[in-house]
C-alpha cells in the first residue's frame, strides 16, 4: 500500500510503498477516506515533539471503513463507517480506569508513536473505531478527531459555563470548534482571535466577535468589550509566546487560561500581577478522552456544531502536496483544515 512517512526529522515527507499492515485478535483494518492535516503533524516533522521510530506514517485524524476484523471484534464489522480516536491505551491501568487514558503509559498517539493516517489502510484496536453517521462526510468527520475533540477538551478544562465570556487564540481547525463549543455550553461573548481575515470571518459568522491581532491591541481591546474586567476564560491554541501572554493578561478575576498550542518558548509569568492578584488559573489542555468523541457525534447530530466549513481545502495523498500543506501551517498560513483523500 502506499503511505506518506516521515524518515528523517526535518525533511520533507517521503511517498512510499510499505505492506498492508497485519492486525490482531482485537484489531482492526481500516481502508482509509479521509485524514486531516494538523498542525501538530508540523512540530512531528520538525521535532518540536518527539515522535516514534522511524520511518513513520504520520496522521492523526482518520476516518474510514472497516475492511477487516479480528477474530475478537465485536463492536464493528466490515463495511463500517467509523472515526479514529488517536489514542491506543492499555485499557487497565490507573489512568485508564480513571477516564484520562491520555496518560496511560503505554498509550500511542496514531501518526506521532505509531503509524497514522497519512495511508490507504490503518491497524488499530477496535475500541478506538467510534461510529461514524452516514450524514457526516469522512472528511469532517476526521476533523472531529483532533480538532473538535481537542476543542472541547480544553473547554472542559476551562469550565465554560452559562454567562461566560470566552476569548478564543487562533480559530484555525480548532478555534472554529472552540468558538462553537463555548456557545453551546452557555457562553455569552465568544472573541475571535487571529491575523487572517479568512479566519475571522469563519468565526464571525459563528457569532464571535473577531479581532485582528495584526490592527489592534488584543488585551486593550478585550479589556475594554468587558467593561475593563477581562475574559472569565481564555484558549490559547496556537502555542506563541506572545499569544500565550496576551490570554494570561485579558484574564479577569478568577479567570481560567487554557494552554493548548504546543510551544518551544518558555512562557515568563508575573506571579502576582497575572496570577495571584487575581486568582487566575494557568491550565493546561492534553488531548481528549473517548468519550468526548461521542459527545461531539450528538452535537455535530443535533446541529449544534456546525464542520461543514472546517475542510477548507482537499489533496490527494500526495508527497508534494502534503509536505506544502505543512509548510503552509509552519507559516500560519490562512487555510483552516486540509483533509487529505486517500
Amino acid at each position: 500500500m502506499k503511505a506518506v512517512r516521515l524518515t528523517q526529522i526535518g525533511k520533507p515527507l517521503v511517498l512510499q510503498e510499505i505492506p498492508l499492515p497485519k492486525f490482531g485478535n482485537q484489531e482492526i483494518l481500516v481502508r482509509v477516506k479521509a485524514a486531516g492535516i494538523c498542525h501538530s503533524d508540523v512540530h512531528y516533522r520538525a521535532g518540536l515533539s518527539p515522535t516514534g521510530n522511524l520511518p513513520l506514517t504520520l496522521g492523526h485524524e482518520v476516518a474510514g471503513i472497516v475492511d477487516q476484523v479480528g477474530s475478537d471484534v465485536k463492536n464493528v464489522k466490515p463495511g463500517d463507517r467509523v472515526a479514529l480516536h488517536y489514542l491506543t491505551t492499555c485499557g487497565d491501568c490507573y489512568y485508564c480506569a480513571a477516564g484520562h487514558e491520555q496518560f496511560c503509559h503505554q498509550g500511542q498517539m496514531l501518526g506521532h508513536h505509531r503509524d497514522g493516517g497519512y495511508a490507504e489502510y490503518i491497524v488499530v484496536p477496535a475500541h478506538n473505531a467510534v461510529p461514524l453517521p452516514d450524514a457526516i462526510p469522512f472528511a469532517e468527520g476526521a476533523t472531529l478527531m483532533c480538532a473538535s475533540a481537542t476543542a472541547l477538551h480544553a473547554l472542559h478544562k476551562a469550565r465554560i459555563k452559562p454567562g461566560d465570556k470566552v476569548a478564543i487564540f487562533g480559530v484555525g481547525g480548532l478555534g472554529q470548534s472552540a468558538v462553537q463549543l463555548a456557545k453551546a455550553f452557555g457562553a455569552t461573548t465568544v472573541f475571535a482571535i487571529d491575523i487572517q481575515p479568512e479566519k475571522l470571518a469563519l468565526a464571525a459568522a459563528y457569532d464571535a466577535i473577531p479581532i485582528h491581532a495584526k490592527e489592534e491591541d488584543v488585551v486593550q481591546r478585550l479589556k475594554a468589550e468587558t467593561n475593563g474586567r477581562g475574559v472569565d476564560a481564555a484558549l490559547e491554541l496556537i502555542g506563541l509566546q506572545q499569544t500565550q501572554k496576551q490570554a494570561l493578561q485579558a484574564a479577569g478575576p478568577m479567570g481560567r487560561v487554557v494552554l493548548v498550542g504546543l510551544s518551544k518558548e518558555d512562557l515568563a509569568v508575573d506571579v502576582y500581577r497575572e496570577i495571584l492578584a487575581g486568582e487566575v488559573e494557568l491550565i493546561g489542555s492534553n488531548d481528549h478522552h473517548l468519550t468526548e468523541l461521542y459527545q461531539l457525534m450528538d452535537f455535530v447530530q443535533t446541529k449544534r456544531l456546525d464542520i461543514s466549513k472546517i475542510v477548507s481545502k482537499t489533496i490527494p495523498l500526495s508527497a508534494d502536496q502534503i509536505n506544502a500543506t505543512l509548510d503552509d501551517l509552519e507559516k500560519f498560513g490562512s487555510g483552516v483544515r486540509t483533509v487529505i483523500l486517500p
